[in-house]
């Protein structure tokens, strides 16, 4: 069992320490939507007699930083969706334990160049039709998605393959993981992407509510009608729950044993869930209720292993949901 002693982690005998642990740098990758949340911790804790400390930053995607965390190279993985099933077993057969902690709500957000004078709005029906791997070099002008529409050609963008957005977009519209078309301009990085759409009058296409903010003089959000009317994403409509289905819990994976014998993960995570808030709402995200920011800490003081999420991401999911996953858990 692991335990934190006197206020610090401590390990029991038997287990063991990864690679990364064993060092004073502290490794951390994942979801480029996450990545900017987490690149002004690291840039607000690294200062003054916090300045010798080694920190690498990287933002290969929610997947691929679980396959490095889950093999314990990294002490900290950034998630824009829950660990799944497979991550999860991937864990254990390594040995690494981690502690789940939601840090934000994003809304996963759906733009056009700010040039477009005929889309507005946009239904989750419409949006599956051209996502779906079938409409792949079939469905390629506006028209084809909405009567009414110019009969142009739509260029579609999103996050590259190792994305956790992908996965959350696609189960959010009822496709299967990874389950979209692969004919689209994609790109690790979500402000890039927002770049290239603002760039393309002809461009469509979906990333974190953030790298929308980076770029909003050139792009358009579409509001998203799941069948009870059109919805923009906002403060205000993620906190009331209408902007569904892409209301979406962000997410950090603590290695427990990193921060047992790494002061400086240790250090590095209890700066991070002090500054939560001002945070996330430095980086255009939607924080959390205090008392959410609270559980975390207590979470990780109690080396609290697991998730909530039992495996896969759960499109729909509201902050009250969520607060109550974390409650009884």
């Amino acid at each position: 069992m692991l335990l934190f002693v006197s206020g610090t982690l401590s390990l029991t005998a038997g287990c063991t320490i990864n690679s990364q642990a064993s060092q004073n740098s502290v490794q951390i990758d994942g979801s480029s939507t996450v990545y900017p949340i987490t690149q002004l911790a690291v840039t607000k804790f690294n200062t003054g007699e916090l300045s010798h400390v080694s920190m690498t930053v990287r933002q290969a995607g929610t997947e691929a930083g679980f396959k490095s965390f889950c093999a314990g190279e990294t002490a900290i993985n950034d998630a824009s969706r829950p660990i799944l099933l497979r991550e999860i077993d991937a864990c254990k057969q390594n040995n690494v334990r981690y502690v789940e902690l939601p840090i934000a709500f994003d809304a996963l957000t759906v733009v056009v160049n700010a040039k477009n004078q005929w889309a507005n709005d946009i239904t989750t029906a419409e949006l599956k039709k051209l996502w779906d791997p079938a409409a792949e070099g079939k469905i390629k002008t506006w028209n084809q998605i909405r009567a009414g529409w110019p009969n142009q050609p739509i260029h579609l963008y999103g996050p590259d393959k190792n994305s956790g957005t992908i996965d959350y977009f696609a189960l959010a519209l009822g496709l299967p993981e990874h389950g979209i078309r692969s004919d689209y301009i994609g790109d690790a990085d979500a402000r890039v992407l927002a770049r290239k759409v603002g760039d393309d009058p002809a461009a469509l296409g979906y990333f974190g509510y953030g790298a929308y903010r980076t770029n909003t003089n050139h792009l358009k959000p579409l509001a998203i009608d799941s069948g009870k009317g059109a919805v923009l994403p906002s403060v205000e409509t993620v906190n009331n729950t209408r902007y569904q289905p892409f209301s979406r819990p962000l997410l950090l994976y603590v290695n427990i044993q990193s921060a047992q014998v790494n002061p400086n993960v240790k250090a590095f995570v209890e700066y991070y869930l002090g500054h939560t808030e001002e945070l996330v709402k430095e980086a255009d995200y939607f924080p959390l209720p205090e008392g959410a920011y609270h559980m975390n800490s207590v979470h990780f003081y109690d080396a609290k292993a697991g998730t909530v999420f039992a495996g896969a991401p759960q499109p729909g999911m509201t902050i009250p949901q969520l607060l109550r996953k974390q409650a009884i858990f």
